[in-house]
């Protein structure tokens, strides 16, 4: 399981001092009201203290402390805000966080192994999981209960009941 999740990215300044336009990689961007710091990259030993948050559509728009200024900002475009996971949002009852999805194998109800979970693709709807089997072909399976019927990230294992056709 990873150690630390990313919850944005930095993709444009707004305006003149210092503040950012973060591209939110969380179902939930009110999350950046509910944190008190990020890390910035790879970077895990400097916290960095958010002082403000506000949106403008879908982007948040974010203030840390210390970077004052537009070239301060601009030195970070492109850079993921992160957070260690004991900070993560609690999840509901099956709610997964999609890194800890990201390589379980599938099998059918039947026991036949059918691949490896590859990415999480999101939806207006529902999320859908791109399964890659061993030939690398690409199967989609919508991340809905009637289709995967069970899911253990313990086990790194999960029960797909695919209809006809759908592989």
């Amino acid at each position: 399981m990873l150690e630390y999740f990313n919850i944005g990215q930095i993709v444009k300044v707004q305006g003149l001092k210092g503040e950012m336009r973060i591209y939110p990689l969380t179902d939930y961007k009110e999350r950046f009201e509910e944190i008190k710091w990020v890390y910035i990259s790879d970077d895990t030993k400097t916290k960095y203290e958010i002082e403000k948050v506000r949106y403008k559509g879908n982007v948040v728009i974010l203030k840390i402390k210390g970077i004052d200024s537009i070239n301060d900002a601009e030195k970070l475009i492109k850079k993921y805000l992160k957070i260690p996971r004991e900070n993560a949002r609690e999840l509901e009852e099956d709610e997964y966080f999609i890194s800890d999805l990201i390589g379980i194998k599938a099998y059918t109800v039947d026991g036949e192994y059918v691949g490896v979970l590859d990415e999480v693709l999101q939806t207006g709807a529902n999320d859908v999981y791109l399964i890659k089997n061993d030939e690398n072909k690409e199967i989609l399976i919508p991340a809905l209960k009637k289709f995967v019927p069970e899911l253990s990230i313990e086990d790194k294992k999960m029960i797909i009941d695919p209809i006809e056709g759908m592989m």
